[in-house]
């Protein structure tokens, strides 16, 4: 079992299970067809299996890889039948999900790797950011954490109007500028203050626009810049929010992000309402970067600290409801 699989509660899994639903059912309807009336895995149930996951939004190159690695095993263990490849499935597919380096890893409960623990998070408009960040906020001062949100997506009004609801419905605090003003200098008033206060974590919001790769490279180097005069190692992780239900379309968001910034962990919200929920995998395996938080209900104990163990064995048991 993975680095958080040791606090994944009872709790936490059945709203991993229930959240995975559509995507399971779908998935797993998939995989049953793809090897129905075979005893053993041939050229035919390869071909199958495949055609199943690229429907499923794992992706082209992902399922490539996932396929290739069954062949080799099934080419090395000459009779494996179609009861076994469940088992191996999931295996291979828990082997492209990439694990986060020690150095940031983390649950809700334990002990920061930093403090304060700098969190600067950045995804287009309408992928679930600002939720995404209430939700960390609550979750980490449930965990009881001391945490402070920072208002730097001052392009849009509603965005402060949102994070500043989510700041009270929380009851954290919020550093925040009037519309229009520099996300940098918001950054840097946040970030001062939190090592003023002495809290354990600070998440900062930045503009999500995709528009001007450019300027949006220029405008979070400069807020990475700024939160450096204060802690000179900040950020200590830059989190890409993205939405699952959108499958494919999430692939390119990524891949827009990560050439404009350094993203080191990865968000996936809205996993509930979609069967699209396999884009983790892609995502994950394409981009080498550690799924950090999955999104599986509107509550705010819904978002998950990620562990690909279990991620992978909700997907294959479509007996938990």
């Amino acid at each position: 079992m993975g680095f958080f699989g040791k606090l994944f509660g009872k709790k936490e899994k059945e709203s991993l299970d229930q959240g995975l639903q559509k995507t399971k059912e779908g998935f797993l309807s998939k995989i049953t067809k793809a090897i129905a009336g075979k005893s053993t895995v041939d050229d035919e149930v390869l071909d199958n299996l495949e055609e199943a996951l690229v429907s499923a939004d794992v992706g082209i190159d992902t399922t490539v890889q996932i396929i290739s690695r069954i062949e080799k095993r099934v080419a090395k263990d000459k009779y494996l039948n179609t009861s076994e490849l469940n088992g191996l499935l999931q295996q291979e597919i828990e082997a492209v999900l990439v694990d986060a380096d020690q150095a940031s890893s983390y649950t809700f409960e334990s002990e920061m790797p930093a403090k304060p623990y700098v969190i600067l998070v950045v995804g287009v408009n309408g992928v679930g950011k600002t939720t995404t960040i209430g939700k960390l906020a609550y979750n980490f001062k449930k965990a009881g954490k001391s945490v402070l949100l920072g208002a730097a997506d001052t392009f849009r009004a509603a965005a402060v109007d949102q994070l500043t609801i989510w700041s009270e419905r929380v009851g954290v605090p919020i550093v925040k500028q009037a519309m229009g003003s520099d996300p940098a200098s918001v950054a840097f008033d946040t970030v001062q203050s939190g090592v003023a206060k002495g809290s354990d974590v600070v998440i900062i919001d930045t503009a999500g626009r995709l528009h001007n790769k450019a300027h949006l490279m220029d405008e979070l180097s400069k807020i990475k810049r700024v939160i450096q005069k204060h802690i000179p190692e900040a950020p200590h992780e830059v989190l890409l929010v993205l939405d699952g239900s959108t499958g494919q379309n999430a692939l390119e968001q990524a891949k827009h992000f990560t050439a404009a910034t350094d993203v080191t962990a990865l968000a996936i919200t809205k996993l509930d309402g979609t069967a699209k929920g396999g884009v983790v995998l892609a995502i994950a395996n394409q981009f080498k970067i550690p799924v950090k938080f999955i999104g599986v209900g509107e509550k705010m104990e819904d978002l998950l600290v990620f562990d690909k163990h279990e991620f992978v064995d909700s997907l294959f048991n479509l007996d938990k409801k």
